[in-house]
């Protein structure tokens, strides 16, 4: 069977999600984590795609990015999957596959939960009780879109620079958006439409998304639908 198309638009952004196969730990320490940032900051910039937030967990990866053609973010993923595993099997004096089958990926509303979804990335090392605030997780983009050191892996979405035209104030309003946490509802739709690979966000954008790719942009319920009493 041939694989899903999937759903990628220019200049709208995509949340991203790539496991260890069999949940294995992809980093082992820092030295790992920094040369997979160190890939993703050259290779993005090499293909013209945005990197918004991040996250380098124990056995998985967030990424949230936008890209500027149609095919550039698969580009991203393969040159960073290879170069990263070549390293990495190299490193440990391991052979195959690292990564667990393709990467998941779903647009994302600027409108409606790009901010969102920024804080849901950032958020991860706090629900897993790996820090008690995400800026104390040095391995997220938590401390460079709150100003407290340089990323140079970050590019701002015009979404979030319009929080303030201050660097300060948008700092100190984007603390306060992390400080609500991420709700129930917004978990759930998060990982839903990512497991689905659809497009999250409101009924307009998802009509949109439809419209231009012709193809399913709304999550559906698992399983045949039930039968008529």
């Amino acid at each position: 069977m041939p694989r899903r198309a999937r759903l990628v638009i220019p200049e709208i952004p995509l949340h991203i999600t790539q496991r260890g196969v069999n949940r294995c730990a992809v980093f082992l320490d820092s030295d790992d984590r920094a040369h997979y940032l160190s890939l993703l900051s050259s290779v993005s910039k090499d293909h013209g795609v945005d990197i918004h937030a991040y996250v380098l967990m124990g056995n998985h990866v967030h990424l949230l990015l936008t890209p500027r053609a149609t095919g550039s973010v698969s580009a991203v993923m393969r040159r960073l999957s290879q170069c990263y595993v070549q390293a990495f099997n190299r490193k440990y004096g391991r052979t195959g596959t690292l990564w667990e089958g393709r990467f998941k990926s779903c647009l994302v509303d600027t409108e409606a939960y790009l901010l969102t979804v920024y804080r849901y990335i950032e958020l991860n090392p706090v629900r897993a009780a790996l820090a008690d605030a995400p800026e104390r997780y040095f391995w997220s983009s938590a401390q460079g879109n709150l100003g407290i050191r340089m990323d140079h892996v970050l590019t701002p979405h015009p979404v979030f620079l319009a929080l303030s035209a201050e660097s300060a104030k948008r700092a100190e309003i984007y603390a306060s958006l992390l400080k609500q946490g991420t709700g129930p509802d917004d978990l759930a739709a998060i990982r839903a439409y990512l497991e689905q690979e659809k497009a999250l966000g409101s009924s307009r954008f998802q009509a949109m998304v439809e419209r231009t790719l012709g193809k399913v942009a709304t999550w559906r319920p698992r399983g045949r639908p039930p039968l008529d009493s």
